[in-house]
């Protein structure tokens, strides 16, 4: 088998795969978009009206299948994880139809808008599904550890390890560390302790590398930011990884930073990397509140049957308010009232500190998984998160916002470092990376950098995101109790 084979065969093959899928959807969208405009064409003659449309459907489906290609959206680095893959999609699809328009307008083609109402939203949303579909069929050969890519990592033993650890902890981005290379560090037992990962090799120049590299035969090798080696080595080693079609990546000292905020600028050879600052825009904000108004107006509309049947569950199965209302901490260290359904006895805050010895959470959080003060329907409410609903208000009054950090009590701010403060930065949210990462199941490290890592890296893509992710971490039930 050659070497391209072995590193990129799961890469062309699901490149294969999505050309095929993208090829079925835009044929579909353009099709069903002409005849549920113009109706069936007739087999026997087609009229001057249907057959421009024909032409134009078939062309429009071969012009939407290369812009996809050619944005890159079958690229093997944006498959199998994050968003970069969708956004790619999103964008090919717009300017394919802004071209049509363009076009359209400046030869005065009289091109039918229901036409294009119809291919584009259908046609998008199709592609958008199909993509997620593929990749789960990709997360299941990688829950396998198949079409992975076998890594080297290279750097000093503390930053090996931690690189080895990131990649592990993202085992659907298809990254598997397999050994480490420590140039220039000195084999002894502590080295040796620390690392889980086989060290290959010790070499500092670029030759031995080289010939340890080509022993170990790896799909892809990692510098991380902690290596000892000069910059003619990494370049003469770049150039022989090209020649051995080995991958190299290049993993710098910048955690929970996200694409949209990091910049590359050549200057004398060198990318120098940018990081812009992480705050919200005037426009973001505006166009952040916006979605939540719209958002929870629309929310509380279609749930209203649901809120009036849970009021009443709520109300007849012990005494007590409907509401819990709970003062909570938000932007800017503000305090404001949450609304929740009563889950609770009523006088479960007066019982905490008697339970506070069987505590279950994190440092910070408390959590009880059997808490007793918990009533028969609450239980059922908080499996489902179903008791948090009335924080919909809250949401349309903007003192939160539908995506966001989890809303602290005061308690919880007090103990907080520098570090965390910066989670009030932003509004508190009914959902975020906490909920669908484990919720109550988390450290409170962890908390922290996730609701870091959304306040410093937002996008309208990524709360798009969450919001989906958080149907299924509700229904799932992962870390709920």
């Amino acid at each position: 088998m050659s070497r391209t084979r072995k590193n990129d065969g799961w890469a062309q093959r699901y490149g294969r795969r999505l050309a095929v899928v993208d090829a079925a959807v835009v044929l579909w969208a353009t099709v069903g978009a002409l005849i549920i405009r113009f109706g069936v064409p007739e087999t026997e003659q087609l009229n001057a009206r249907d057959q421009p449309y024909i032409v134009l459907s078939l062309v429009l489906a071969a012009g939407w299948w290369v812009t996809l290609s050619l944005r890159g959206s079958r690229e093997a680095t944006v498959l199998g994880h994050g968003t970069e893959e969708y956004k790619r999609v999103v964008s090919a699809s717009l300017i394919l139809f802004g071209l049509v328009a363009i076009v359209s307008y400046a030869l005065q083609f009289d091109t039918a808008r229901g036409y294009v109402g119809v291919a584009l939203p259908a046609g998008l949303i199709m592609l958008l599904l199909s993509r997620v579909i593929v990749r789960r069929l990709l997360h299941i050969e990688r829950e396998h550890g198949r079409s992975c890519l076998r890594v080297l990592v290279v750097g000093s033993s503390t930053g090996v390890q931690h690189l080895a650890d990131s990649l592990r902890a993202q085992p659907m981005a298809g990254y598997i560390p397999i050994g480490a290379y420590l140039p220039g560090v000195e084999p002894d037992a502590s080295t040796a302790g620390n690392l889980d990962l086989q060290v290959v090799g010790r070499a500092v120049e670029a030759d031995d590398i080289i010939s340890d590299i080509k022993g170990f035969s790896p799909d892809a090798v990692a510098l991380s930011s902690s290596m000892q080696l000069a910059p003619e080595t990494i370049r003469a080693l770049g150039w022989a990884l090209a020649d051995l079609n080995i991958r190299l990546i290049m993993a710098p000292a910048l955690t929970d930073v996200a694409g949209p905020r990091i910049h590359t600028r050549p200057v004398a050879g060198l990318p120098l990397i940018h990081v812009s600052t992480p705050n919200l825009e005037k426009g973001q904000r505006f166009f952040k509140r916006t979605t939540d108004i719209i958002g929870a107006t629309v929310l509380i509309i279609a749930a209203s049957p649901l809120l009036a049947a849970i009021a009443l569950l709520v109300r007849f199965d012990s005494p007590g308010p409907v509401l819990f209302r709970q003062e909570r901490v938000g932007t800017a260290g503000e305090c404001f009232e949450m609304y929740k359904f009563r889950s609770m006895v009523v006088d479960a805050e007066a019982r905490l500190e008697q339970l506070r010895d069987n505590h279950e959470g994190n440092e910070v959080l408390f959590k009880l998984k059997n808490d007793p003060r918990i009533t028969k329907v609450g239980r059922f409410l908080r499996k489902f998160s179903l008791d948090e609903l009335p924080q919909l208000f809250n949401v349309l009054g903007g003192s939160m916002s539908l995506v966001g950090p989890r809303p602290p009590l005061a308690a919880e701010v007090e103990r907080y470092d520098i570090r965390a403060h910066r989670r009030l930065l932003v509004r508190p949210g009914m959902t975020g990376l906490w909920q669908i990462s484990g919720r109550s199941l988390l450290s409170w490290d962890e908390t922290v950098r996730l609701d870091l890592y959304y306040v410093e890296n937002w996008s309208f893509l990524g709360d798009l995101t969450i919001l989906l992710r958080t149907f299924k971490a509700v229904v799932g039930r992962h870390g709920a109790f």
